[in-house]
């Protein structure tokens, strides 16, 4: 079943949330977000919307992740094609001694 929003009643939102080993570099993580946000703003159409940001939070229940995104497609198959876009690949790839860990989840706003 192919789901669309209407009237932005509806979006369906993919939240990644980025844990960076300790060797990682300031110019790494800045290379991350740099290559993320051009990944979803630039080279994939099919994402309508992007947010960015690290971590603020006092709470200390980050469990160490510490930079969030957001994107947001129409519908599933948007999404889909972002997850087997090339780039996306790529990025995927330019994680590897970068990010330690990492959750990705999506959902339908309401």
């Amino acid at each position: 079943m192919l789901r669309r929003a209407v009237n932005g009643a509806q979006s369906l939102r993919h939240v990644v949330l980025f844990k960076f080993k300790d060797t990682a570099s300031p110019a790494d993580v800045a290379k991350i977000e740099r290559e993320f946000r051009a990944l979803a703003t630039v080279k994939v159409p099919q994402v309508r919307q992007f947010e960015s940001g690290a971590h603020v939070g006092k709470e200390n229940l980050n469990q160490g992740f510490t930079h969030a995104f957001l994107l947001t497609f129409d519908n599933e198959q948007d999404r889909d094609t972002y997850m087997a876009h090339d780039d996306h690949k790529a990025f995927v790839k330019l994680q590897q001694g970068i990010v330690d860990n990492k959750i990705v989840l999506a959902f339908w706003s309401k």
